[in-house]
């Protein structure tokens, strides 16, 4: 009823619901009903369930609480939480259990230790205490053996973006707040961190706006992404200005183009 309130039919819902998951990262996840029973063109990865709980985690912390509550009752019906970690593991607040023939027995849940969150996804599990006893086992492993490093602090510059057109040749980049990344607690792997944007970014360019991303690798594999905003206004840059910048992306472009030749 509430999907063909929102959408008109089911289809176009599941259709919204693919076009939301983009917007939020999931690159993968295709939606096709409203109640997320086994369809042929449905699919939802392991890896952006993950991603989805962080989501809700983030950006809904009024609304996450309620997956902490272990029941409620309504009409005089006394309705318990059906997440076993609950029960089972000290700072465990979430989020939801699942189950189909197809897909088995499966589990997002998450806890905080030591202001210390992690996220689990167990899927494909054959009964419900395996569900719950493997969710259980990979979280006190995670919290056992690794913590989180901050690799960057709030405020700080991380680096500049080529600006074009503009009184600065250069915007500075920061984050939105502390770049922090999971790391084994014995250490010695080896983290590459990137600036990424394309440019050079047009002027004017407003403070706050979005530049790109900073990229970590961990071992030849992207372990985080985080948005990266301007911390200075740019105005437009004077006619010579923008007259020198046309002339050295011209040249840039030439080079590239001979480069590309040989």
């Amino acid at each position: 009823m509430l999907a063909e309130a929102i959408a008109g039919n089911e289809a176009e819902f599941g259709r919204k619901l693919t076009e939301r998951a983009r917007e939020i990262g999931l690159a993968k996840s295709v939606f096709t009903n409203s109640n997320g029973l086994p369809d042929p063109g449905e699919q939802v990865t392991t890896r952006e369930l993950a991603l989805l709980a962080r989501h809700i985690i983030l950006n809904y912390p009024d609304f996450y609480k309620l997956f902490g509550e272990k029941e409620f009752t309504w009409n005089n019906i006394r309705q318990q939480n059906r997440n076993p970690l609950l029960a089972m593991l000290a700072g465990a607040d979430g989020l939801k259990t699942g189950f189909t023939k197809e897909a088995g027995y499966g589990l997002v849940g998450s806890a905080v230790q030591e202001n210390l969150r992690l996220i689990v996804v167990i899927n494909g599990a054959k009964t419900a205490k395996e569900r719950a006893d493997d969710a259980k086992k990979l979280l006190e492993w995670g919290f056992h053996n690794f913590e989180k490093r901050v690799l960057f602090a709030q405020g700080v510059t991380l680096g500049n973006a080529k600006v074009f057109g503009g009184a600065d040749g250069h915007v500075p980049l920061q984050a939105t707040g502390p770049v922090t990344i999971m790391v084994p607690k014995a250490g010695g792997e080896r983290l590459i961190a990137r600036i990424v944007y394309q440019g050079p970014v047009p002027a004017p360019v407003k403070e706050g706006q979005r530049i790109g991303n900073i990229k970590v690798w961990r071992n030849n594999q992207v372990v985080l992404e985080q948005p990266l905003h301007a911390a200075a206004p740019i105005e437009k840059g004077n006619i010579s200005q923008r007259a020198l910048d046309a002339v050295s992306e011209l040249v840039i472009a030439l080079f590239r183009a001979g480069a590309q030749k040989l």
